[in-house]
C-alpha cells in the first residue's frame, strides 16, 4: 500500500499543481523512489486525492491498483481500510511516499523479520539523530525484546513510514477518517507492536529543503 493522496502543504508552492509523489529527487518522482523499494510484489495499490490523475496517468500500464478518496482525504488508518478490497486479506506492508532510501531494501527487511506470532505491527526506525530532513524528536522508545512505546517528548527512534501491519481490527474503529495511530494504539497496549531498525540513510522529503538533503544523501553512497 502506497500512501499517495496528501495534499503535500509543506511543500508549498512545488504542489500548487503536482501532487507531492510526483516530486523529483535525483531526476526520478517520488513514488518511483518507494516503487523501487516495492519490486515485483503481487498485489501493489496506491490511495489518490490530491491531483489524482496526474497520479493516475503517471502510474498507468504499471500494475498498481488505484484506491480513489474522491470526496475526502481519509488519512492513513482510513485510507489502508477504504484499500482493502483491493488488497486482500493477511498483513499488509504500507510505504510512505515523501521518502527516499538508502541501504538496504526496508521491505524485504521487514518481511524477513515479521512473526504474526508475536506481532500485530512491525514498524521500520531510525534513532531521531541518524534521520535526514526529519524535525522534531522521535516518535517511539524500544525495549530490549523490539517492543516500542510512545516517546513522549523523548529522543527515542523516528518512524519511517514503513511498517506491516495486520488489518482485522481496523474493522472495529467507527471513524470514516483516522490516523494509523489509532491503531497502533489498541495494539501497543497488548504489546504487539516491534520496531526494526533500518541499515542505511533515510530522508524525509516533506519540504522543499529535503530534495536538497535527499540529493546529497543518494550521492554519498
Amino acid at each position: 500500500m502506497l500512501f499517495a493522496a496528501g495534499f503535500g502543504t509543506r511543500m508549498g508552492a512545488l504542489t500548487a499543481h503536482r501532487p507531492k509523489p510526483l516530486i523529483e529527487v535525483g531526476g526520478l518522482a517520488l513514488i518511483d523512489h518507494a516503487l523501487a523499494l516495492a519490486g515485483n510484489s503481487p498485489t501493489m495499490v496506491a490511495n489518490v486525492h490530491y491531483l489524482g490523475d496526474q497520479i493516475a496517468t503517471h502510474l498507468a500500464g504499471r500494475g498498481i491498483a488505484l484506491s480513489w478518496e474522491r470526496e475526502v482525504i481519509l488519512e492513513t488508518g482510513g485510507g489502508l481500510r477504504a484499500a482493502l478490497p483491493l488488497l486482500g486479506p493477511g498483513p499488509v506492508m504500507t510505504l510512505n511516499t515523501d521518502a527516499v532510501w538508502t541501504g538496504a531494501n526496508p521491505l524485504r527487511k521487514l518481511a524477513d523479520a515479521w512473526d504474526d506470532t508475536r506481532m500485530d505491527a512491525l514498524l521500520l526506525l531510525l534513532p531521531a539523530g541518524q534521520t535526514r530532513g526529519h524535525l522534531g524528536a522521535g516518535d517511539f522508545l524500544m525495549d530490549g525484546a523490539g517492543r516500542i512505546s510512545w516517546a513522549k517528548g523523548a529522543a527515542g527512534f523516528v518512524y519511517l513510514g514503513a511498517q506491516i501491519v495486520n488489518t482485522e481490527s481496523l474493522a472495529a474503529i467507527p471513524d470514516a477518517v483516522f490516523s494509523m495511530k489509532r491503531l497502533w494504539d489498541a495494539m501497543i497496549a497488548k504489546g504487539r507492536v516491534y520496531g526494526l531498525i533500518h541499515q542505511g540513510g533515510w530522508c524525509d522529503v516533506g519540504r522543499p529543503e529535503g530534495i536538497t538533503e535527499a540529493e546529497a544523501m543518494l550521492k554519498d553512497v
